[in-house]
């Protein structure tokens, strides 16, 4: 999709490039072929650092393939290997980091340096040395560390240092005065779905009414297309969300799995709104959020500081399943479509939908389907598609801690509620009668540990399930 004859072009929309490689040997991601998109050959964020946990090791899947992440101490770095033994194919991620500091097998015990190399088969004599044998490597895929997230490469590893890493240059340009607020979930669709979603800045005011949009702030959306190719394309909205009142907003897709609006208002200093799309299977992927604000003021930058990592997150989490359910369905239905073309398959009669138009126009033009042939997985429950432990929690640093002392808290506060109850006819029986003050203090303890009891279990089950019915919906 191209500029419309009657709309200005563009040259540069926003400050906020992400950072590519400026040798001339840089490759660009996708492969060489001028006609497809190859989705091995990029770079995916797979974890925010923060969230790993060095002494053992975590699995992922990315593109089909499962993986393990650990840490090498000697090296000091992250590895990802293939999850699988090249000895009988058992999954490393249920072992361990030895002694050593090598990965160590569950099943035989077989160690593995940072390189893949094999250090030790226990069963082996020791005349032999099948251990040096390229058999009994494990497979290394690359990996880099950039702004807290843990980048893999996929593709052919001598690509690797010649493909960009896509990080926000913003942030890496000018490091001092932001606030970043991050979030991650596994969803239940494509990266496909997701990316067409972000990309849509018109649904937001129906879809997420009463999180962070509002229905009367929908207006018509006069939106240009700018640059469309095998990398991406950019986007400009001169208005801007709400009708105006923050200023223009400008958008860039840098193929195949980044999205992010860009926004300078004088209300509120400099916002970006950025998507990585990681994908995991054929109807899965991971999602990581990055909001880097840059306030006017300092104030604002203040309270988003002291917020806790996990309260944040409860937040994103319920900002998500305003829209979960109905894009699982709507992956559903489009499929039925079969090889209709998406403009057939949608009517998209306004300039509103022109991000989702050029997106849908890229991945047909190159062939950019990670997972073409495959078909979509059985419809999952409602419960499923609410459960936020499996999708979140559990992968989430601050907040499986934050859900550990909650419940530990809980219980505290429960056994000093019974003992304090339990003290009141004690202590009547044994003084005759009490002052007004140690009367108020023994009502007051079993009353405000029991208060906070209830108020803990209020927000407990907030770690482990979505609301069912979204708030545009009350």
């Amino acid at each position: 999709m191209t500029a419309t004859q009657d709309a200005p072009r563009v040259q540069t929309l926003a400050p906020s490039k992400i950072s590519t490689d400026p040798s001339p040997q840089a490759l660009a991601p996708g492969g060489p072929d001028p006609d497809k998109f190859d989705w091995a050959e990029a770079w995916y964020p797979v974890h925010y650092v923060e969230d790993l946990d060095p002494q053992r090791p975590t699995r992922f899947t990315l593109l089909g393939q499962d993986l393990v992440i650990w840490w090498e101490p000697q090296a000091k770095a992250w590895r990802v290997f293939a999850n699988q033994c090249p000895h009988r194919l058992a999954p490393l991620s249920e072992g361990r980091i030895n002694e050593a500091g090598q990965l160590e097998c569950p099943y035989h015990g077989w160690t593995f340096s940072g390189s893949g190399a094999c250090e030790q088969i226990p069963q082996q004599s020791p005349e032999t040395a099948a251990h040096r044998s390229p058999r009994a490597c494990a497979h290394s895929l690359p990996t880099a560390v950039r702004q807290g997230l843990l980048f893999v490469y996929p593709g052919r590893v001598e690509n690797a240092p010649q493909v960009p890493v896509p990080i926000i240059e913003a942030v890496e340009a000018e490091p001092e005065g932001w606030v970043m607020l991050n979030t991650f979930r596994d969803l239940p669709y494509d990266a496909l779905t997701l990316l067409e979603n972000v990309l849509d800045a018109s649904h937001i005011p129906y879809t997420h009414h009463k999180t962070v949009g509002k229905r009367e702030n929908a207006a018509p959306m006069e939106m240009t297309v700018i640059d469309p190719g095998k990398q991406g394309f950019q986007g400009l909205w001169p208005e801007g969300p709400r009708k105006g009142k923050l200023g223009t907003q400008s958008t860039r897709f840098v193929a195949p799995g980044l999205m992010y609006h860009d926004l300078t208002s004088k209300q509120f200093g400099r916002t970006l709104t950025v998507v990585y799309a990681t994908p995991i299977r054929k109807g899965e992927c991971r999602l990581f959020a990055r909001f880097p604000f840059k306030f006017s003021s300092p104030l604002p930058r203040f309270f988003i500081g002291v917020i806790p990592r996990w309260l944040s997150h409860i937040g994103n989490n319920g900002v998500l399943e305003d829209d979960q359910i109905f894009l699982h369905l709507q992956e559903r239905f489009l499929a039925q479509a079969g090889d209709q073309p998406y403009a057939q398959t949608c009517y998209l009669p306004t300039q509103a939908d022109r991000y989702v138009t050029a997106f849908r126009q890229w991945v047909q033009q190159f062939q950019a389907d990670p997972f073409a042939g495959e078909s979509l997985p059985p419809e999952w429950s409602q419960a499923a598609l609410l459960d936020r432990y499996q999708s979140h929690t559990q992968h989430c640093g601050s907040c499986r801690t934050a859900l550990r002392r909650i419940q530990q808290i809980r219980q505290v506060a429960l056994g000093i509620s019974a003992i304090a109850w339990s003290l009141i006819p004690l202590t009547i029986a044994l003084a005759g009668s009490l002052s007004l003050g140690t009367s108020l203090l023994l009502a007051g303890i079993p009353l405000a540990t029991t208060a906070l009891w209830f108020w803990l279990g209020t927000l407990e089950p907030q770690f482990s399930e979505g609301r069912r019915i979204p708030p545009r919906n009350l």
